[in-house]
């Protein structure tokens, strides 16, 4: 087994979300009467933190009205997260990878009050055995998610890999010397992920359960 541990991001790569995220980031601004930023810039920011990914996404946001935007984001989102999916085929890889003895965990530009919320709504928590969120770590590309979880296990970064659908997922894996994964069916299309130079990057989940049972 080459990789002992297996870290994900959350959405856009286990959960079908940023069509989600876009559409609560562009109500939240038109809320408070900013520019809304369009879905190629709204979907570029998926994967930080909040704080972060509003000051991207949104730049005249002023200091004064952060907390405002981010309760307007957290309002529209919530109001139809329950209605947000996994990707087809997600619980069969991560119980396929579990079975084959691999560590997985999370690490995700959700918050701990949100990650934990969308771990019992998709009904995956006893699948990972950590979790890293923005809110308790430097955000994304930081590379301090992976490694306290690669510290907390004892796994070096040879055997650990990072899967995620953003540049953010990728620059982070880099940062920490660890080996990544891209998937292009979430956030950040594939010609920007190459340009990051994952070990490989899958179109569909299928793919991605291909790849891990045979290189991972």
């Amino acid at each position: 087994m080459k990789y002992d541990l297996i870290v994900f991001d959350w959405d856009g790569t286990l959960l079908d979300s940023a069509g989600a995220i876009v559409h609560a980031m562009q109500a939240a601004s038109r809320d408070l009467g900013l520019p809304v930023p369009d879905d190629q810039r709204a979907r570029h920011v998926i994967g930080l933190g909040l704080a972060d990914a509003l000051q991207h996404a949104v730049p005249e946001l002023q200091p004064g009205n952060y907390q405002a935007m981010v309760e307007r984001y957290r309002f529209h989102y919530l109001s139809g997260d329950h209605e947000l999916s996994l990707f087809a085929g997600v619980p069969e890889m991560l119980h396929a990878l579990k079975e084959a003895g691999h560590m997985l965990a999370v690490a995700t530009g959700k918050s701990r009050l949100g990650l934990e919320r969308a771990l019992d709504h998709s009904g995956l928590r006893p699948l990972f055995l950590s979790s890293r969120c923005a809110d308790e770590c430097h955000s994304k590309p930081h590379p301090q998610m992976l490694e306290e979880l690669m510290a907390e296990f004892g796994v070096m970064p040879e055997a650990t890999l990072m899967i995620g659908d953003t540049s953010h997922d990728l620059l982070m894996a880099k940062n920490a010397g660890v080996d990544a994964l891209g998937v292009t069916y979430g956030a950040h299309p594939h010609e920007h992920l190459l340009d990051h130079k994952p070990l490989a990057c899958l179109h569909t989940i299928e793919e991605l359960a291909d790849w891990l049972k045979t290189h991972a």
